[in-house]
């Protein structure tokens, strides 16, 4: 009974599933190979791809770089009348907090200097009297631009030699002539 008892327990442990799936299980397995490694289906050796990739980007490298140090392309200078205008621009709202007799002196050297610049002759180097008479000689002046700088200079020196109290009417009245005279003489509506 000792052996049968042996025989029973050992069978009665086995699975049943074991020796009816161990069969099939072997045939399944026999069907499966084994992986294959990964086929290289590139022409191109890996080699040359990272020569290739390493020379376009050196190059994408070098254009971006050239074009930062590119020189820039320089602005034109701006013109002599431009920064006239836009310096009696500035001198505009400066009319209420300065006296006459310095705003006269600011656009008398704002007028000047433009005159200089433009045209070439030594305005800031000379009086009234000498400017006057080098525009009236030169031909860059048409008559009103000639007319309306000699009222202008006229009324800077009596502001500024003959001590005439102005007011700020007066000076609005300065920075209108020098105004026109800059953009060309043209009548401004005042």
């Amino acid at each position: 009974m000792k052996g049968l008892s042996k025989e029973m327990n050992s069978r009665r442990y086995t699975p049943l599933l074991h020796y009816s799936f161990t069969p099939a299980f072997l045939m399944l397995a026999e069907e499966f190979h084994d992986i294959a490694p990964p086929v290289d289906y590139s022409l191109i050796p890996p080699w040359l791809v990272f020569v290739i990739a390493f020379v376009t980007l050196s190059l994408l490298g070098l254009v971006v770089w050239w074009f930062m140090r590119r020189p820039k392309p320089e602005l034109p200078p701006r013109l002599p009348r431009e920064i006239a205008l836009e310096e009696l621009e500035l001198i505009r709202g400066e009319i209420a907090r300065m006296s006459p007799y310095q705003f006269s002196i600011r656009a008398s050297d704002v007028l000047r200097r433009y005159v200089t610049q433009q045209y070439g002759l030594p305005a800031t180097r000379q009086t009234s009297i000498e400017f006057l008479t080098a525009a009236a000689k030169a031909p860059s002046f048409s008559a009103d631009e000639k007319s309306l700088l000699e009222d202008f200079l006229n009324r800077c020196d009596l502001i500024k030699f003959a001590r005439y109290e102005a007011t700020i009417s007066d000076s609005e009245l300065l920075l209108e002539e020098a105004i026109r005279f800059v953009k060309g003489g043209q009548l401004a509506a005042v």
